[in-house]
């Protein structure tokens, strides 16, 4: 009987457990930091409306911005690493709500569509879903050179399909298999839930990038 433990149950304990800490690290920056901060700012905004010096309140008034600036890098990036509408709500809310911050962050607009009867993904299914369009929308916002983005839900019978398309300026996939550790990641997180990842680009059309995950 062979007992030794599989690759892909290596890989799902690993992602398992990377997953529980990036929650833990998210929840801590919320609820740690960002509220820490957030009672600074209250109390920077107290003393800024008492100040009668023109000049220091207009210092006052620039620290108060950083501040709010590095409130909402905060807020990104704890919903960056783990989204808490992403167990209660699904796939679709989850990824709107990053989607607005990501806009904010890099100034790329991304119209989102979902047609067909919702079905029900697992919670390893989100969670692998969610980390797949979150590479394929920052290496976009690496290397694309677009402002715009389209994703596509597509709910079937039998399974989900995504389809992520930008409008920059592609890239030889072949090659890019072959040194891309974010592509290697985006397909092996589809393959460890059953589904499947598929890259297709032209250099100066742009890049789609389709997910297929079963119910």
């Amino acid at each position: 009987m062979d007992i030794l433990p599989t690759r892909e149950k290596i890989n799902t304990y690993i992602m398992d457990s990377h997953e529980d800490e990036i929650k833990r690290i998210a929840l801590e920056l919320h609820e740690g930091v960002g509220q820490t901060l957030y009672s600074v700012l209250t109390g920077m905004q107290l003393i800024e409306s008492s100040i009668e010096n023109p000049s220091m309140k207009s210092y006052a008034k620039e620290m108060e911005q950083l501040l709010e600036k590095t409130i909402q890098e905060i807020r990104f990036l704890s919903v960056e690493l783990h989204p808490p509408t992403l167990v209660t709500l699904g796939i679709v809310p989850a990824l709107k709500n990053y989607i607005k911050l990501y806009t904010h962050t890099y100034g790329i607009e991304v119209d989102l569509l979902s047609t067909g009867i919702m079905g029900e993904l697992t919670e390893k299914q989100n969670i692998a879903l969610f980390r797949a369009c979150q590479e394929a929308f920052v290496n976009i916002a690496k290397y694309a050179d677009t402002l715009k983005i389209r994703i596509t839900f597509e709910w079937n019978e039998s399974c989900l399909k995504v389809k992520i398309e930008d409008y920059g300026r592609g890239f030889d996939v072949p090659d890019a298999m072959k040194k891309s550790l974010g592509l290697a990641a985006m397909t092996e997180r589809m393959l460890l839930i059953g589904g499947s990842c598929s890259v297709h680009s032209e250099e100066g059309t742009g890049t789609t990038v389709e997910f297929t995950v079963p119910y």
